[in-house]
């Protein structure tokens, strides 16, 4: 008969900064059979604030589950004035992934996904264009094709909150979506939506961002992972790439070079989040890789 694996979790906290917090916690998952694999913390100086993630699995007599340990918290979580979240390891998050005509990260995701390296549950795709669907399909991935126009731009994101919903999505992945989402999109999915895009901005706007790279002469590329908020482009940042380069390069090789850095950075953000890596800080985040 085989061993039942431990079960196993994660606690992130954000907090002010107080004396005695990693013994509280330790503690506190010591007393209910907890063995602690893994703990990080660090304190922003600036505004004197703490963070926390622990990894944690049963030992010797079986833990409780999440929802228990969540409610037990709660007194001691009161005492720190603490925000906190556990997260069962066994429960994967559940994504949807959007994109649009260019497909480099999508492919990038799947690809992760279907190997094992993301550990994410792939519930669907959606997007405003048709050109993905054979990837998708391939993978065996619902698609779900939304065209949007400036006059059914609210409809179609009420279709996408639908599919949302209906799917119990837990993070959307914009996979080079190239729509701007609304304000109301923003709110529901705060937190929960992660984009990625070239890191010219705000410098190169609009259409062909790497020829106006290229007539500038820049030395250095790269993309930028964030999540989303009403601030276009300017959510809390998660993770960055970068790559020098220099005369030599011609267009078509800053484009790809710009596509291979947005996979990265993308593959990362994703991976940090659905592992409960990232916690937000204001207008920036920690991360704990």
């Amino acid at each position: 008969m085989s061993q039942k694996e431990p079960r196993q979790y994660v606690l992130t906290v954000s907090c002010p900064e107080a004396n005695g917090i990693v013994r509280a916690v330790s503690d506190f998952l010591f007393q209910r059979g907890a063995t602690i694999s893994d703990a990080a913390q660090h304190r922003d100086p600036v505004i004197d604030r703490f963070f926390m993630r622990v990894e944690f699995e049963e030992a010797g007599h079986d833990l409780p589950h999440r929802e228990k340990l969540d409610a037990d918290f709660s007194e001691l979580a009161r005492s720190f004035d603490m925000q906190w979240n556990f997260f069962d390891m066994a429960s994967r998050p559940r994504m949807l992934l959007a994109v649009s005509k260019h497909g480099h990260c999508l492919h990038d995701i799947l690809h992760r996904w279907s190997s094992g390296m993301l550990p994410a549950e792939v519930v669907g795709v959606v997007s405003n264009h048709e050109d993905m669907r054979g990837i998708t399909e391939w993978y065996q991935i619902p698609y779900h094709y939304l065209p949007v126009s400036p006059d059914n731009k609210a409809e179609q994101e009420d279709a996408m909150l639908e599919i949302i919903r209906h799917n119990n999505v837990d993070v959307l992945a914009l996979a080079r979506y190239m729509q701007i989402l609304s304000p109301k999109m923003c709110e529901v999915l705060a937190g929960r939506a992660i984009n990625i895009h070239h890191s010219f901005l705000p410098g190169f706007k609009g259409a062909n961002p790497y020829r106006q790279a290229y007539m500038r002469g820049v030395k250095i590329i790269g993309a930028t992972a964030h999540y989303v908020t009403t601030d276009l482009d300017e959510g809390p940042i998660i993770e960055q790439a970068v790559e020098r380069i220099d005369h030599n390069f011609d267009i078509d090789e800053l484009v790809q070079i710009g596509r291979d850095a947005e996979c990265a950075a993308f593959a990362r953000a994703l991976k940090w989040h659905c592992e409960h890596r990232v916690i937000v800080n204001g207008n920036k985040t920690v991360v704990f890789k």
